[in-house]
């Protein structure tokens, strides 16, 4: 399958997960450390498992915003999308992710929500990326 990129954004990490990563743009820079649930010292910094729950949240509104453009039910401005990422060994061997989304449209009857959340999961990249990968929840609250 082709993309039509229309945006590109690239990234240095350095140091691994108790290390550093920034935008080569200089927009994003973090320091990096490993939660003590994955053998690190925690302590202040980002790990990689924050930065793709609030990515993935934020897409994921924006691709609802898609959908209510193209004659869904209007996203309200105080919608909420609580991203929850989970990571840990496979039994297949490896490491993976485990993902909830929890989707809040204050307003929106719950049965067009539903539709509006099922619809931007088939249109949302970070869902695209994960669709047969990664278990992915969503719920409506």
């Amino acid at each position: 399958m082709s993309v039509n990129v229309l945006y590109k954004t690239s990234a240095k990490a350095t140091g691994g997960r108790d290390g550093h990563a920034a935008t080569l743009d200089g927009a994003l820079d973090v320091k990096l450390t490993t939660p003590k649930e994955l053998g690190g010292g925690g302590g202040a910094g980002n790990n990689p498992e924050q930065l793709f729950a609030a990515g993935y949240a934020a897409c994921f509104i924006g691709a609802m915003k898609f959908v209510a453009s193209q004659g869904g039910p209007k996203v309200p401005a105080d919608t909420s999308v609580t991203s929850t990422v989970g990571i840990g060994p496979r039994s297949e061997g490896g490491f993976g992710l485990d993902i909830d989304l929890a989707v809040s449209l204050p307003g929106v009857p719950r049965a067009e929500a539903e539709a509006l959340v099922a619809k931007a999961h088939q249109v949302c990249p970070y869902s695209n990326a994960t669709r047969g990968n990664v278990d992915v929840r969503l719920k409506v609250v």
